[in-house]
């Protein structure tokens, strides 16, 4: 632990952001798995279920869990993904 006070705020804080991320990054991981198993199971409702999908990779990227770069990279793909199902 750090010595100076604003050593140890910065230990408390570092601590709070990260139970911040995680449950952001376990949220976003849960809606990527059930949104690769609709697309496996049912494709056709897969393209309906893409916006939640969008919307949690947003929320991550604006919470600064993950990269904005990532999440643009992931939705690029699962949409490509979803496309190639339907044809």
């Amino acid at each position: 632990m750090g010595q100076s006070l604003s050593a140890r705020k910065r230990e408390r804080q570092n601590v709070v952001r990260r139970e911040h991320n995680k449950l952001n990054k376990s949220t976003l991981k849960k809606e990527l798995k059930a949104f690769e198993k609709l697309l496996k199971e049912n494709p056709a409702q897969a393209k309906a279920a893409l916006s939640k999908v969008f919307s949690a990779l947003d929320v991550a990227a604006r919470k600064h869990a993950i990269p904005k770069n990532r999440a643009d990279r992931k939705k690029a793909r699962l949409a490509l993904a979803v496309q190639k199902v339907a044809q």
